[in-house]
């Protein structure tokens, strides 16, 4: 899941980016509103987490513009200002979702989540292929009915994949959904992530490499 982090005090962003990554979700960060729009032109992000309160362009602005893009992001608004009506101008806005400062890291993992599967292409929660199941909103996966252990990045890998599949993923589009803006294009990274990935899940070999197209999950080579 590729995530945008727009908040203007960089202690806080940073914070969230990195317990997020954690998590194995890319992440990306601005630090005021014409930042955050810049990148929104660049990339197609899942999910936004949007200060309201923006130097630049103010978040209820670049809420409004967000919502404009092709194929917009879902947007979790955050925002100091926890009364109801504050709620309300903020889902009037466009903001599919409301969570008040200060909040607990865990509710914040699984709104973000939930709102990842809320997006048109990705609503059902488990993604199921070659007998492999990976649940979106706990991050469980498991093979043949047995619970496999990853890595966060591991998983964010593996999520891609299956999201994808059967069509493939080169390395440059494994970078972009699972790591973030300053993932290293010529980095061996994502080859050696396949091979602990392909060791984890175990025989039969789903994951399939192309030469000079990329790797594909499928129930056959």
């Amino acid at each position: 899941m590729r995530v945008l982090v727009v908040e203007d005090i960089p202690r806080h962003a940073n914070r969230i980016a990195e317990g997020l990554r954690d998590q194995g979700m890319a992440v990306d960060v601005a630090y005021d509103g014409h930042e955050a729009l810049a990148k929104l032109n660049l990339t197609a992000y899942d999910v936004v987490l949007l200060d309201r309160d923006l130097p630049g362009i103010h978040g209820d602005q670049l809420c409004q513009l967000v919502t404009r893009i092709d194929e917009p992001p879902m947007i979790l608004m955050l925002t100091a200002a926890g009364a109801a009506t504050d709620r309300v101008e903020g889902l009037a806005l466009g903001a599919d979702d409301y969570l008040p400062k200060p909040f607990h890291f865990p509710e914040l993992i699984l709104r973000i989540r939930a709102l990842g599967r809320r997006k048109p292409a990705a609503r059902q929660r488990t993604l199921q292929v070659a007998g492999i199941e990976l649940d979106q909103l706990t991050g469980i996966i498991t093979r043949q009915g047995q619970t496999i252990a990853l890595t966060a990045k591991e998983r964010a890998v593996l999520e891609a994949l299956l999201k994808a599949s059967p069509a493939p993923l080169s390395t440059e589009q494994l970078l972009r959904q699972a790591w973030d803006e300053n993932a290293d294009p010529f980095t061996n990274t994502v080859k050696v992530t396949i091979a602990r990935l392909r060791r984890k899940l175990g025989p039969p070999e789903v994951i399939h490499t192309t030469p000079g197209i990329g790797y594909r999950i499928t129930e056959t080579p």
